[in-house]
C-alpha cells in the first residue's frame, strides 16, 4: 500500500466508514476527499440512512465532500443484484476518475467487515483504477472492532433497526458497553450480527477523535411494527 498521494474515504457517516477514516488519518494517510453515496432505499451497495448528514460530518471533520445522487446511481434497469451492485458502483468510479485526474488519486478507505458482495466490487474498481484499498476493518473480530471504537471516543447513535430483539427502544440508543453486551447476548439468541453486518441496524457517528465539533441531533422515532428508524427533525454542529 502506498501511503504518499491523495486519498479519498468511501463515508456515510456510519460506524463503520468512519472508523476506516479515523484509521487511515492515524495512519497517516493523506485523506483529501470524503465520498458519500446517497443510495435508493433498496441499495445492494450502499448505507442508506441519514447520508444527508454527511455534510455537516464532512464540515466537523475538516475534509471536502463529493456527493453522489440517486440519480446518478442508473441501476433502474438491473435485472439482479448482481447487475444492482455493478450499475450502482459506476457513478462512484466515475467520481473517483475525476479526483484522480485532478489530484493523483493514490487510494480509497471502505469500511468494509465481512461482505464479499460489496469487497470484491469496491477491489475490482480500485484495480481498474490502478489505486490502494485501505479497509482496516476487513475480516476484523466485530465485538473487538466495537470496542476499539468505543475506546478510541467514537460517538455511535443508532439509526435504524431490522431484526428479531431489536425493538423501538434500540432506535435512538447509543452503541456503547453496556448496548453492545446486549448485541453480543442478542447474536446467542437471534444470530444478531454484533456491528450489524447483515442490516441488523444502522447507525450514525456523532462525535469522535476525528471530529472538531460534535453533530447535535432532533429527532422522532418511526416504527413499523417489526423495524423502525429515526427522523431526523434538526441537525446543526455544536
Amino acid at each position: 500500500m502506498t501511503d504518499n498521494g491523495a486519498w479519498a474515504s468511501l463515508f456515510s457517516g456510519g460506524k463503520d466508514s468512519s472508523w476506516a477514516l479515523y484509521r487511515a488519518l492515524e495512519t497517516g494517510l493523506d485523506v483529501r476527499h470524503l465520498v458519500t453515496v446517497h443510495p435508493s432505499d433498496d441499495s445492494y451497495m450502499y448505507h442508506v440512512p441519514a447520508t444527508d448528514l454527511a455534510s455537516l460530518a464532512a464540515e466537523s471533520i475538516g475534509i471536502d465532500l463529493v456527493e453522489i445522487r440517486p440519480d446518478d446511481l442508473g441501476a433502474e434497469d438491473a435485472t439482479d443484484s448482481a447487475a444492482q451492485g455493478d450499475a450502482e458502483l459506476e457513478p462512484l468510479e466515475a467520481a473517483l476518475r475525476e479526483l484522480q485526474a485532478e489530484d493523483g488519486l493514490t487510494g480509497v478507505t471502505a469500511g468494509a467487515i465481512e461482505s464479499e458482495y460489496q469487497t470484491s466490487r469496491i477491489e475490482a474498481m480500485c484495480d481498474r483504477l490502478d489505486i490502494d484499498l485501505f479497509a482496516p476493518l476487513w475480516q476484523r473480530d466485530p465485538v473487538a472492532l466495537a470496542e476499539d471504537m468505543l475506546d478510541a471516543g467514537v460517538d455511535i447513535l443508532i439509526v435504524q433497526v431490522a431484526a428479531a430483539g431489536l425493538d423501538e427502544s434500540w432506535l435512538g440508543r447509543r452503541l456503547d458497553a453496556d448496548a453492545l453486551a446486549d448485541l453480543q447476548t442478542l447474536n446467542e439468541q437471534y444470530g444478531v450480527h454484533p456491528l450489524g453486518e447483515g442490516g441488523e441496524f444502522e447507525t450514525l457517528v456523532t462525535d469522535g477523535p476525528h471530529m472538531h465539533r460534535p453533530i447535535e441531533l432532533d429527532w422522532e422515532r418511526v416504527w413499523e411494527g417489526s423495524r423502525g428508524h429515526l427522523r431526523i427533525t434538526d441537525a446543526h454542529l455544536g
